[in-house]
């Protein structure tokens, strides 16, 4: 490391140096002399260099201004004045993360990337857009909420409310748990900032004023109140500098008492009920929330927050676990609320438990057996050994380096980022080891355990919430958002009409406006690396059967995979694969039971699981090869006992502990049921490409809307015994085929460790069971257009179009890849986004699947969005474009096949892409082509595959929207 004396940049004040070898990182605290910004940087020698400045904003109201203020301040700045900034320089970047966030105290500006002149560049843009934002208000009305006449320049017509954020939180809101997420916390905190929806309440976001978000910003977005962290190999000192010439230099220090106190505590537990929406025919029996919530300590202290989830994972870690055991096994509810455990993202901590499939009359049951399971444990404990397996969880988190889909770097910033907003010791929140240490030593006692729960007893600040569903809420609030919107405009005079439709014509012009790219930073084709860096594996044999093993800096963890040929199974076998593959490695093995087996599992890994997967071939789509995978991970001290178990979980999982499989598929279907509103542009894209080619329409089955319908029909089925007895029996007969498949091995770990871990791995599987060729999966052809409208409850809809195209060595595939980077930046984004109002909209292509899609998220529209999907061909085809256009979309390609992953997950993608043909060469082969394409290329697929008599369509929305829509649709409950 430099010398500390080098460490800070003139202006900057050093604090302090620590290292943390577990992390890899030495942890360097500053503060800037002139304003009183602090700076947290994690040196080390990671390329993957990150940069976040966060601020504490503490809304005092649901109108979302911290949400809206975010989105705003990305919209154009003094040095950068183009209207919409920050996806601008998505395209122009190589970047491995870029985003903003909002939580419920803090606002955050991340981004990472391993190109030097890139991370300039991003940085130049993120201070200038979080200091000194143009806060246009035509974009705060694009982003945040505006009322504009139903038809623009007709003031006869109907008001309606417009908005991305607006939206963004109707979808959000849709979902029941988002609902009583916030339920909860606005009972939890009568009287801090927590009370409120941060990202802001769809009926109270309209109350935002323009002149209330510019107050808001020069309050909470002002040096004094911020706070930079950083990570990676950029010394801190050359990071200070851009800090404060681009910034700090500007401002001057401000006494600012932006704090949340703390909550006043309740002098006796509350009970409270609400409702959620919930439309449809569909039953309201088991459809109720049932939570018990505690208001804990501050997240500030470490040590506190760490004996937090020590009684958490106590608790609440496994099915072995007491708490959990009883919310599973229980007759009052259908699966534990995921709500459980604890959240350390507000200054003082909650600690929730409780049953989701529910009923109202039930609430005083289920609080009674909380507490009475509570106050068993209180007085009689639990096993040491348990406790011990969840100190083992917490020093196996604290180790493990990740990173897959969310940079490593950034991980560690935005875990402790809320507790160093509010005042805590950054190095504590980092150096867990001392912690675990002391709690190793407190664990030894068996009193402390009891002592914990007794404290949680004895804590009144308590809160049981019942939340059940209202068919009607959804009618109610749409009338009184109508009621709303007619009452505006009777009391408008017709000057008021006319600057809505001039404010209106304005921001169409404005989203219209073509604003001078070179006014922002760039990074080239030129500056793109020559080629990718895969991880390269060595190949031996392990009981005969072929092994690869992967060097990978690990820190102290081995990952281990069986991975198997996917045989053929019957229709109803195949339509089951995912729930046989979540319920294979939570059942018991051999002569223990599912208890004593988690118990195990929960005591020397971090976690066995099981997946199964399908992908097409490079070559033909109508070619496709099966996967079905073991995999664990656990601390090198522990790779023997990961191999046995993983070898049990394959051969001996038992499947006559009934009640326990009707509980797993009872928790998976809860689990499914809530997918629709966080991920429903990809549900409608499985659908709409459900049968361009027979692994797509296994998608659909397995992971789509008709696999969220099949769990649901499998699950109330089961209340016959007899139903699950035979579901028991095609359990095992699949178990049976799948220990006979041929099968290899996957193992990745520290280089010095292979002879060791591989000869263990041998020695134990030597004996097993012989491979034999089996008939691999076979799949049914689909037939026949898909025009769907799928049936939920939700305020916004998502909507998708799918064309057939070609598998992944025609020469057509890398000019697909770039079309739909280039749709999406240059006419999507603004159609669907800035015009329409969704909170997102694009295209991609799936080249594993052979289809090109269209997508829309979180969006007020229907038709007019489908037609944007159209306008964007014609749009392409009826005009030529600058060669930057097909650059940007370009680098977009370029940077998601560069992006790294944890030195695990690379090895693991490696390994299965090549499994499917994707060898490292191929994969370079391929980058290489994509460098090429040109404008004339683009037009060309268009042209070629992109014809309307080939699209497929599939949309999700409300009963009542489907049913007015005039798409033709056919219309399917879900």
């Amino acid at each position: 490391m430099t010398e500390t004396k080098q460490l800070a940049h003139p202006e900057f004040t050093h604090i302090r140096n620590h290292a943390i070898p577990s992390l890899n990182i030495e942890v360097q605290e500053f503060e800037h002399i002139g304003t009183g910004a602090r700076h947290i940087h994690m040196a080390t020698d990671d390329d993957q260099n990150t940069f976040l400045v966060g601020f504490k904003t503490v809304p005092q109201d649901s109108t979302g201004v911290a949400h809206i203020l975010e989105h705003t301040s990305l919209c154009g700045s003094k040095k950068f004045p183009v209207r919409d900034p920050f996806f601008m320089m998505t395209r122009r970047s190589l970047n491995t993360f870029m985003n903003a966030f909002t939580s419920s105290d803090w606002t955050a500006y991340p981004f990472a990337s391993r190109n030097r002149k890139d991370y300039d560049n991003l940085l130049q843009v993120y201070l200038d857009a979080v200091f000194f934002p143009s806060l246009n208000e035509l974009d705060f009305a694009q982003e945040g909420h505006r009322v504009e006449f139903k038809e623009t320049e007709n003031s006869d017509s109907d008001l309606v409310f417009k908005g991305v954020v607006f939206n963004e939180m109707k979808g959000a809101m849709s979902s029941p748990v988002s609902t009583l997420w916030q339920e909860l916390t606005t009972e939890l905190f009568p009287t801090v900032t927590y009370h409120f929806n941060s990202g802001g309440e769809p009926a109270n976001i309209p109350d935002l004023s323009y002149e209330e978000l510019k107050a808001f910003h020069a309050d909470h977005y002002h040096p004094s109140n911020a706070l930079f962290m950083t990570y990676g190999d950029i010394p801190a000192r050359e990071l200070q500098a851009e800090f404060h010439e681009q910034a700090l230099s500007q401002f001057e220090k401000r006494d600012l008492n932006i704090n949340v106190p703390d909550e006043q505590r309740f002098s006796a537990p509350k009970e409270v009920v609400e409702h959620y929406a919930l439309d449809g025919e569909e039953s309201l029996e088991h459809k109720t929330h049932i939570v018990l919530g505690w208001l804990l300590g501050r997240c500030t202290d470490a040590e506190e927050v760490m004996t937090a989830h020590l009684l958490s994972g106590i608790l609440m870690e496994s099915s072995a676990s007491p708490l959990r055991h009883v919310l599973e096994t229980t007759d009052l509810g259908q699966a534990p609320s995921p709500l459980c455990g604890v959240s350390d993202s507000s200054r003082e901590m909650i600690f929730a438990c409780g049953l989701e499939g529910s009923d109202p009359d039930k609430s005083k049951a289920v609080e009674k057996l909380i507490l009475d399971t509570l106050e068993r444990i209180a007085t009689d404990g639990v096993p040491q050994e348990m406790v011990e397996a969840v100190l083992h969880q917490l020093e196996l988190s604290q180790r493990e380096v990740s990173g897959d889909g969310f940079p490593y770097g950034l991980q560690l910033i935005v875990h402790t980022l809320g507790g160093n907003l509010h005042g805590a010791d950054p190095v504590a929140l980092l150096d867990l080891d001392p912690i675990l240490e002391k709690l190793r030593q407190q664990i030894a006692d068996p009193e402390f355990v009891k002592g914990l729960v007794r404290d949680l007893l004895n804590n009144r600040h308590r809160v049981l919430l019942t939340m059940s569903p209202d068919r009607e809420l959804s009618a109610k609030r749409d009338e009184a958002e109508s009621k709303r919107l007619a009452e505006m405009k009777a009391k408008l005079s017709e000057a008021e009409k006319k600057a809505i439709i001039e404010k209106s014509l304005k921001l169409a012009e404005r989203q219209e406006q073509a604003d001078d790219p070179e006014l922002l930073p760039k990074v080239g084709l030129e500056d793109i690396p020559a080629e990718l860096t895969l991880p390269i594996g060595e190949e031996s044999k392990i009981a005969n059967q072929p092994a690869t093993w992967f060097s990978r800096g690990t820190n102290g963890l081995v990952y281990q995979q069986l991975v198997i040929d996917l045989p053929d199974f019957t229709p109803e076998q195949r339509q089951l694969l995912p729930m046989f593959s979540d319920v294979i490695t939570e059942v018991g093995y051999g002569n223990r039971d599912y208890l004593e087996t988690q118990e195990l599992i929960t005591a020397t890994t971090g976690g066995i699981g099981a997946s199964v997967s399908v992908r097409g071939s490079i070559d033909d789509l109508n070619s496709y090869k099966g996967t079905f995978a073991f995999s664990g991970k656990a601390l090198t001290r522990n790779s023997a006992a990961l191999t046995e178990l993983l070898e049990e979980s394959f051969s001996a999982a038992r499947f006559d502990e009934l009640e326990r499989i009707r509980e797993l598929i009872s928790q998976e279907r809860m689990g499914q049921e809530q997918r629709v509103t966080g991920s429903g542009h990809s549900l409608a894209m499985a659908a709409a490409a459900s049968n361009i080619t027979a692994v797509n329409q296994l998608n659909h089955q397995w992971g789509g809307l008709e696999g969220i319908q099949f769990i649901k029909g499998l699950d109330d089925g089961l209340n016959e015994q007899s139903r699950l007895e035979a579901l028991s029996e095609q359990f095992a007969e699949m178990r049976d085929k799948i220990v006979k498949a041929p099968r290899q091995f996957l193992t990745i770990g520290e280089a010095e460790l292979k002879d060791s871990i591989m000869g263990s791995i041998d020695k134990r599987w030597a004996g097993s069971v012989a491979a034999t060729e089996l008939s691999p999966i076979v799949l049914p052809q689909p037939e026949g257009m898909i025009n769907q409208g799928w049936a939920t409850s939700t305020q916004v809809n998502f909507c998708a179009r799918a064309y057939p195209t070609i598998p992944s060595t025609h020469a057509d595939t890398p000019a697909l890849m770039v079309l739909a980077g280039f749709l999406r930046n240059n006419f999507l984004h603004r159609a669907i986004r800035e015009q329409g109002g969704a909170y997102g909209g694009g295209a991609s292509f799936d080249n594993d699947s052979g289809s090109f899609r269209f997508f829309s998220y979180r969006d007020p529209r229907l038709a007019e969005t489908l037609q944007d999907f159209d306008n964007s061909i014609e749009w392409l085809l009826g005009k030529s474009h600058p060669w930057r256009e097909v650059e940007e979309a370009i680098l977009g390609v370029i940077g998601s096949i560069d992006k790294p992953g944890s030195p695990a997950g690379e090895a693991k993608s490696t390994f299965h892409a090549s499994r499917h043909g994707r060898t490292p060469e191929f994969r370079n082969r391929f980058r290489q082509k994509i460098l090429k394409v040109t404008e004339a290329d683009l037009k060309r697929v268009a042209e070629t595959y992109l014809k309307p008599e080939r699209a497929h369509t599939a949309v999700i929305s409300d009963p009542a929207t489907l049913e007015k829509s005039d798409l033709g649709l056919e219309i399917i409950n879900l």
